[in-house]
């Protein structure tokens, strides 16, 4: 069954000149050959080291993390795949990059259900490229509070 989303277009989950930056991309472009859920997960293992939007220094284009979870929501994904990237073992990168995709995507009803019982948790990664530590549950409450990255996440109502 298919994540409940908020019924947005994927081209406007993202703020605009990110969402253009993604998609002309010659990254992004090379992940058209990724099929599969599971080609995307050993993607995100082995080629993203922070989930900033961005990268960085001069080459300022939209980072390997954010091209990946704009494929991610090319591919509509299920309850099932949802929770094998929340709980994945062996990557933060990939449990940080489900719960973007959550915040941007799923319908905000649902987001409590999804994050809560991560708020807690206490994994230590560094989610910007300046390896600054954080745990997982901080980075969670950043996103539900939309205090990460300045970005234009659609509203949240917990009612």
């Amino acid at each position: 069954m298919e994540i409940q989303t908020s019924g947005r277009p994927i081209e406007v989950l993202m703020e605009k000149v990110l969402s253009m930056n993604i998609t002309s991309s010659d990254y992004f472009k090379e992940l058209y050959k990724i099929k599969t859920y599971h080609e995307v997960i050993d993607e995100i293992y082995h080629q993203v080291d922070h989930v900033e939007p961005w990268m960085t220094g001069n080459c300022r284009g939209p980072s390997t993390a954010f091209c990946l979870l704009y494929k991610l929501f090319t591919m509509k994904l299920t309850m099932n795949q949802m929770h094998g990237l929340l709980k994945h073992p062996d990557s933060p990168y990939i449990r940080a990059i489900g719960f973007l995709y959550l915040r941007y995507a799923a319908n905000p009803k649902t987001l409590w259900t999804w994050y809560e019982p991560y708020i807690e948790d206490d994994e230590e990664f560094s989610p910007g490229s300046n390896g600054k530590m954080t745990t997982m549950g901080v980075y969670v409450r950043d996103v539900i509070l939309g205090q990460v990255y300045l970005l234009n996440f659609a509203p949240i109502s917990f009612i």
